[in-house]
């Protein structure tokens, strides 16, 4: 392998982030490891929330009067994450686009809060923030995009359902939009990126994440952007995608090794994974194909003995 350089389940009763039970399991791979009650991520989110009053993020479609997702999960803990493009107004919203409430709340807002503006946030909010994102699959986490991408973080044997078994899920950009990713103008896409092109280097900075798993061609696309960086690309037939009459759409998988970001020094070399297929959105993407990149994830995550 190359070295790359610088780079719902809407439960029939949800726990919602404020009755959370917690979730006892083994893992084979990473064991149980306490969670650090010191974790620095104050310092980002308070940076991530400053920057939605940014002129970048203004008329970018962004959902502003809800909390920054700096992270799904126990970052603190994690070994392995996953990374999407940005979080789904689904987090925040309804089918209607009501705002989440009670049990069936996901993340924390303004309204949540009790707050007129994000400048009225104190040390009480943002330890609110940041213990939603912690506790996030123990709520009422969004079952129907991470319950795929579950399979697929098993190759490392990790889960983001199972506490002791240290699998998160980050973004590139830690804002939800009220409309998909796809649907935003270029202008609008590029300005997001822009302001937050330092997040995740931010984030895996300050963590113990050794593998990262890049969901989809634009996961991948975006993040060789933002990393400037270059990954390994290999032709996988097991991953390809029925289309006829028309040609089947060829698997690819990514791998490389990263200790920057952003020009952010990371304390340990990462192990990036990739592939092309959005697992929740790509037509045609079968369970044998899930499967297969499991269990490529699997052999590359012990062949790099990370």
């Amino acid at each position: 392998m190359q070295r790359v350089l610088p780079l719902y389940r809407q439960g029939d009763q949800p726990s919602g982030i404020g009755e959370l039970a917690s979730v006892v399991g083994n893992c084979e791979m990473y064991g149980t490891r306490p969670t650090r009650p010191s974790f620095p991520m104050h310092t980002t989110l308070t940076t991530l929330i400053d920057r939605l009053d940014s002129p970048a993020v203004s008329g970018t479609d962004v959902i502003r009067w809800g909390c920054p997702v700096p992270s799904f999960g126990d970052l603190s803990s994690a070994r392995v994450a996953t990374l999407g493009l940005n979080p789904s107004n689904r987090e925040f919203v309804d089918e209607s686009g009501d705002e989440l409430q009670g049990a069936f709340r996901r993340f924390h807002t303004l309204a949540s809060l009790g707050l007129r503006s994000w400048s009225e946030v104190d040390a009480r909010h943002l330890r609110l923030i940041l213990e939603s994102c912690r506790t996030y699959f123990l709520g009422n986490p969004y079952d129907r995009w991470f319950k795929r991408m579950e399979q697929v973080v098993a190759g490392a044997k990790a889960s983001f359902y199972n506490a002791s078994c240290g699998a998160c899920h980050l973004d590139l950009i830690p804002y939800a939009t009220a409309r998909k990713w796809t649907e935003l103008t270029i202008r609008q896409r590029s300005s997001l990126l822009s302001v937050a092109a330092d997040t995740l280097g931010l984030l895996l900075r300050d963590s113990q994440v050794r593998i990262l798993i890049l969901n989809g061609r634009s996961v991948v696309e975006q993040f060789q952007e933002v990393a400037c960086i270059r990954l390994d690309r290999q032709q996988m037939r097991a991953w390809s995608l029925g289309r006829k009459p028309k040609p089947d759409v060829m698997g690819l998988a990514y791998t490389g090794l990263v200790h920057t970001l952003s020009g952010i020094r990371l304390p340990h070399e990462i192990l990036i994974l990739g592939y092309n297929h959005n697992l929740q959105s790509s037509f045609g993407v079968t369970n044998e194909v899930i499967v297969a990149i499991r269990d490529w994830i699997s052999r590359a995550a012990n062949e790099a003995a990370v």
